[in-house]
């Protein structure tokens, strides 16, 4: 039962004490040999602490085998803005999503149930981060870079990646509960995976929510262009197919409010996240058509200039 871990988690994240060593003492009541890294980063704005879970398959390449790796990856700012605001923000749904997925995969594994495939979770925990300004509603800011958060939350064993991001603050998507965007790979917005599209179908019961994103939303960050937020930030850092998995809302709820996770919400995208690691470890589940691909850079060339970070006019 996913719920019960965002549940649980939340009680431990919601916490201006909560650290990323809290959150891998919860995982490791599931199983005390996994993988669990914490690495606290400290910047000019204060520290966090990124985890990375690695849950290793039965035929994965960890050892050995051919099923490949999925990366789920829960990216945000911070999961509080503290002193500014009291409590959980609601831009820490995508990093409560994730752990709470890591956990159930742990649980999975302890009642007999293990994955074809690796799956590496990485997301950070910052209880104290900055907000920024945005339109329509503002944004959370975060402590470190867009550029640390990749180093530390996207590797390269990644073989496809699923980015799960609050996508509350805007105006274009508006549905309760979570949304797919097309897929990411090497500067290319992609069509949607007919894949990705089933199982969200089976995992919610419901028609897919999808999410329109621009060319702008998928350059680095820094560029004074206009993202919608950071969730195909870890498309910057990748050559592996990269999709998005937002938390969404009807109305423009900004990443610093509080009170807005909606523990439902979350348990669904951490659900969904699940049922994509299982299909893709069996090789069931393609982000995008290969074939395709090869073609469409054959007739247009690469894209792969809009994931490298340009200068800003007048910059040395």
């Amino acid at each position: 039962m996913t719920l019960k871990h965002v549940m649980n988690l939340f009680d431990i994240m919601d916490d201006i004490n909560v650290d990323g060593e809290s959150v891998k003492k919860y995982l490791q009541k599931f199983n005390d040999k996994i993988d669990v890294h914490v690495s606290k980063i400290t910047d000019e704005e204060g520290s966090t602490d990124f985890v990375k879970v690695i849950v290793p398959g039965s035929s994965g390449r960890l050892s050995g085998g051919n099923a490949p790796t999925l990366g789920i990856v829960g990216r945000l700012g911070g999961i509080g803005a503290r002193p500014e605001m009291a409590g959980f923000v609601s831009d820490g749904d995508g990093a409560l999503a994730v752990m709470s997925a890591a956990a159930k995969l742990l649980d999975m594994q302890n009642k007999g149930d293990t994955l074809t495939g690796d799956v590496i979770l990485t997301t950070h925990i910052c209880p104290k981060a900055p907000t920024q300004p945005h339109d329509p509603v503002p944004f959370m800011g975060s402590p470190v870079s867009i550029e640390t958060m990749n180093k530390y939350e996207v590797t390269d064993e990644m073989e496809a990646i699923l980015s799960i991001d609050t996508t509350k603050g805007n105006r274009i998507i508006n549905h309760r509960g979570f949304a797919i965007t097309p897929t990411v790979k090497e500067g290319y917005i992609l069509k949607v995976s007919d894949d990705l599209l089933d199982i969200y179908e089976r995992a919610t019961g419901i028609l897919p929510k999808t999410m329109p994103i621009t060319t702008q939303d998928i350059t680095p960050y820094g560029n004074d262009i206009f993202h919608i937020n950071s969730i195909l930030q870890p498309a910057v850092a990748s050559n592996s197919p990269v999709v998005g998995v937002a938390l969404t809302t009807e109305t423009a709820v900004a990443g610093c409010g509080t009170g807005a996770s909606h523990m439902t919400d979350i348990e669904s995208a951490g659900r969904f996240a699940i049922e994509v690691a299982k299909e893709y470890g069996q090789k069931k589940c393609s982000f995008y058509n290969e074939q395709e691909f090869k073609l469409i850079t054959k007739l247009y060339g690469s894209m792969s200039h809009l994931q490298a970070a340009t200068q800003k006019e007048g910059a040395q």
